[in-house]
């Protein structure tokens, strides 16, 4: 059991199906502390999986997050968990059906149970589903840690988990509902055709004849379609091919892989999730501890300094500087 928080902390604490892919979409933002996996809401303490799976303890399966609001308020909590689900779906989530599969948000105090339902049906008036949103709102109540496999399990058996991600259609669903949709005309008139053919259509630029290859600026690189964050400084390198290349996105979240055929070569293209659009390839020849180079044009980023990102709304991110 484990409601401990600090006062310079809290806890935020959702059900979103199977939690193994609650895990990291929230772990890799700014201010958060840590993301737990366990069993809430129930009648039966220290219940084991195989008995909340049993549909019998009245648990759910959720992640407890420690978080710093100053850092990352509860209301951008309550976006991305929104993000990660269907709220329409009162049987479970995706292809796992039965009670400890439901969704809910189990708030701790008053001031986050108005912030929940405020959520909640600026979702519902949002028109985003055809559906009634059917998302719990609940009191927070003892949690109980999930066993030690359970935790971190997207690192801990990463392939195992793409396929039960993909093939459970929780990924297929969140593109669906949430990839942002952008008019093709203003966006011809909003990037130039170097960064439409690259964003849109998949073009690569000239190696050393882009902005950013030999760009050494503190700061971050972000979408240049949708804004969303992508890129660190801290996590630039020159790796001699001509374009910018870095160890790692700033949250695996807010980038796809793709298998790329083309050119008669067998690569692994990288996408934003947001826009859905061609940012470049990831190979397995990095500096990195994962080994990892995300070869990315230049054309599909925008740099935000470190000394404008707080005005430009990225405050969040500074906590990578520090």
């Amino acid at each position: 059991m484990n409601n401990i928080q600090s006062n310079a902390t809290e806890l935020a604490t959702f059900a979103g199906g199977c939690f193994w892919c609650m895990v990291s979409p929230f772990e890799e933002m700014p201010g958060i502390i840590k993301v737990v996996s366990g069993y809430t809401g129930g009648h039966i303490q220290n219940p084991t999986y195989e008995q909340v799976c049993s549909n019998t303890t009245g648990h759910y399966e959720a992640v407890q997050i420690t978080f710093d609001p100053q850092v990352f308020p509860y209301e951008k909590l309550l976006e991305l968990f929104w993000q990660q689900i269907d709220p329409t779906d009162a049987g479970g989530q995706f292809h796992d059906r039965g009670a400890s599969y439901r969704t809910a948000i189990f708030y701790h105090n008053e001031d986050q149970k108005i912030k929940a339902e405020a959520s909640k049906q600026a979702l519902e008036a949002s028109g985003r589903f055809d559906k009634p949103i059917v998302t719990s709102i609940i009191p927070a109540s003892d949690f109980y840690e999930a066993e030690e496999y359970h935790q971190g399990y997207h690192k801990k058996n990463p392939a195992h988990y793409k396929r039960y991600r993909k093939g459970s259609g929780r990924e297929d669903f969140i593109e669906s509902h949430w990839s942002a949709s952008f008019d093709q005309q203003e966006l011809k008139s909003r990037l130039t055709p170097l960064q439409y053919e690259v964003t849109q259509n998949s073009a690569t630029e000239p190696p050393f004849r882009n902005e950013y290859w030999d760009h050494h600026g503190e700061g971050i690189y972000v979408d240049i379609v949708s804004g969303e964050p992508l890129f660190c400084s801290l996590d630039k390198y020159d790796a001699g091919c001509g374009w910018p290349s870095f160890t790692r996105p700033i949250r695996e979240y807010n980038v796809k892989e793709k298998a790329d055929l083309s050119h008669m070569m067998i690569r692994t293209e990288v996408r934003s999730k947001h826009s859905d659009s061609h940012l470049g390839h990831v190979f397995e020849d990095g500096p990195g501890p994962n080994g990892l180079r995300y070869c990315i044009n230049s054309a599909a980023l925008r740099f935000v300094p470190k000394e404008d990102m707080e005005k430009e709304g990225y405050a969040e991110y500074l906590q990578l500087f520090e």
